[in-house]
């Protein structure tokens, strides 16, 4: 115990005391150093903030080490600040590099201002799901169909970057997909991973657009590799589907000014007079918010 006390001792009373204090400040370079220092641990998170701190820090110890290599003429405090200096312009570096290895082309940089960053996706987790779909936006031409009723597969899942997609059934026009809706996220959901389908209504490009498709196969695997991007999908096909649900609301009707709801099929009921009992509601099909209700008939009380 006695050695220990002694070290203690001698570590924090063997250096002299200060009795005076130096009249004149230090040179304008301590003071730049100390002003970067400060600005400097005022930046935030993200890739650009990283930047921001090291890209300031670094100038501060740079500053630091001319003010200990000049002024104070000390070699050891030369030394550590001009390998902080040399740790964060290594850092800087790394992290340029890691910016650039994040660039999109011009339309996948919109796709995510528009739909990914105002959800707070990291321009990482952004990269896989770019990578995912091989970094590839498809053109479809005017008039030409995506899917066909009866006839296309589904397999895979296709945002729209820009265009106008029609939606028809039997010939009858259902709603429109706009940019930043999916294309079949009604098919999507309506498969388990192990399951094949086929499209139930026709996809057509009233004018020339332009989508980014993900295979379903490698899709699950980014889903199995990263549970986030799993939620998030869900969380954005699922917002999807509700908005053609209540697109397609807004074409069904039932006659004499009442609106089929078609949220609630067992729930809606009519009360008109002279009119005969009738049969009870269709339930929608599994999967399938974009077909209309059929058989739709006014109940009398």
């Amino acid at each position: 115990m006695g050695e220990n006390a002694s070290f203690w001792e001698s570590l924090i009373y063997a250096h002299p005391t200060c009795t005076t204090w130096k009249q004149e400040a230090e040179g304008s370079i301590y003071h730049l150093a100390s002003i970067l220092f400060v600005v400097g641990f005022m930046g935030g998170s993200g890739f650009f903030g990283l930047l921001y701190v090291f890209s300031l820090l670094g100038l501060g110890f740079l500053c630091s080490s001319v003010w200990a290599w000049l002024d104070v003429c000390a070699a050891d405090i030369f030394s550590w600040n001009f390998i902080l200096f040399a740790i964060c312009f290594v850092q800087f570096i790394y992290v340029t590099y890691q910016v650039r290895s994040v660039s999109f082309d011009r339309e996948f940089q919109e796709l995510y201002s528009a739909l990914f960053q105002p959800l707070g996706i990291s321009l990482t987790v952004y990269r896989k799901i770019v990578l995912c779909c091989d970094a590839e936006v498809v053109t479809l031409e005017k008039e030409h169909c995506y899917a066909m009723q009866g006839k296309t597969p589904i397999d895979k899942l296709s945002l729209l970057v820009s265009g106008r997609i029609r939606v028809t059934v039997d010939g009858e026009f259902l709603h429109y997909i706009f940019p930043l809706q999916f294309l079949d996220s009604p098919e999507w959901d309506s498969l388990r991973p192990t399951e094949e389908g086929i499209f139930q209504v026709t996809l057509t490009a009233e004018t020339d657009c332009r989508y980014v498709a993900w295979r379903r196969k490698k899709l699950y695997l980014l889903f199995a590799k990263h549970r986030f991007i799993s939620r998030l999908f869900s969380i954005l096909i699922g917002s999807d589907i509700a908005e053609k649900l209540y697109a397609l609301n807004d074409r069904v009707h039932v006659g004499k000014g009442f609106r089929y709801d078609i949220r609630l099929p067992n729930f809606y009921h009519v009360s008109l007079p002279e009119t005969p009992p009738v049969q009870p509601l269709h339930h929608l099909q599994r999967g399938s918010p974009r077909r209309k209700p059929t058989g739709v008939t006014n109940c009398s009380s």
